[in-house]
């Protein structure tokens, strides 16, 4: 069966080819297909990706996605800059394509499309793909302010430290598995140590060494990259695919609750009577709850 993504490309082509679309004309937005083909936001951009990588559109700066004049082919490396390019607006432009699209859509060819630009002109600036993701991690990270000096007392400021690190994730569900892709060895992030050293000084005038003290700021930030990777994994599922993970479970609820009938599972099928799972964000809190109790036990 041909996916939704993909009946929006042959559109989008058929109409490039009949003349309805010419050179240099802007192409349906990714709202605009939403609204025209009843699609999600992921299925619509993965759609204008696509066109983008076959090179039947380009993006200019300002004006969105338009008619490539070379239909049909790979986009140009050479297409001059339109404005000047500099780390910082690299950056940027990078966040939003994964932001919008995931990391699987991130690549020097895409960002560079995005930009106007050749390739090639974006290693002047970053050397491979693994330092682009670590500048944007840093920046994504680096917008969540903390307070200095911020609160003294410990729960408060690890309460605060936890939220403001979870709405970082939330806004950038591609950040988790960047950031976190190792508890114990992670990449060094110069605004993730930030975080750590603003946790640190909440237990710094408590009776714990240094070794537990840092054990317990890397468990907690353990927890909210590991809920916050759940999420990263499922909003990547949708923008691959376009179904989205309420659409996934609808279509599994006939297996649950035929397992669940089949009397192999009695404690968890007497429990999930009338119940559903809250919602991510509550989820998170409720653990955060757990995580700060045990450590007041520890102190």
């Amino acid at each position: 069966m041909t996916a939704p993504y993909q009946r929006i490309v042959a559109d989008v082509q058929r109409r490039i080819t009949d003349g309805e679309l010419r050179a240099g004309e802007r192409v349906p937005s990714t709202r605009a297909l939403v609204r025209d083909w009843g699609v999600a936001m992921a299925t619509a951009s993965k759609a204008l990706s696509v066109l983008r990588q076959e090179g039947w559109i380009r993006t200019v700066p300002g004006s969105g996605s338009v008619v490539n004049e070379r239909r049909g082919g790979p986009a140009s490396p050479e297409e001059p800059a339109t404005s000047t390019l500099g780390r910082e607006r690299l950056v940027a432009a990078a966040i939003r394509l994964a932001d919008t699209e995931g990391r699987a859509a991130l690549s020097m060819r895409r960002l560079a499309a995005e930009l106007g630009v050749g390739p090639m002109s974006l290693y002047r600036h970053v050397p491979d793909k693994e330092e682009l993701l670590r500048l944007m991690a840093d920046a994504s990270f680096g917008a969540e302010e903390l307070p200095e000096p911020g609160p003294r007392q410990w729960r408060t400021r690890l309460e605060f430290g936890a939220r403001v690190q979870w709405r970082a994730y939330r806004r950038h569900p591609w950040l988790a598995p960047v950031l976190l892709n190792s508890l114990v060895r992670p990449p060094v992030i110069p605004s993730a140590l930030k975080h750590v050293d603003w946790s640190l000084r909440a237990l710094s005038d408590t009776a714990l060494d240094r070794r537990t003290r840092l054990h317990v700021i890397v468990t907690l930030n353990g927890y909210i990259g590991g809920i916050a990777a759940t999420n990263a994994y499922e909003v990547e599922s949708e923008q691959d695919t376009g179904i989205s993970g309420t659409q996934r479970l609808a279509a599994d609820m006939t297996l649950l609750e035929e397992l669940l009938a089949s009397g192999r599972y009695p404690t968890l099928a007497t429990e999930m009577v009338d119940i559903e799972l809250d919602s991510l964000d509550e989820i998170f809190e409720f653990g955060l709850s757990l995580q700060l109790d045990g450590i007041a036990r520890l102190l």
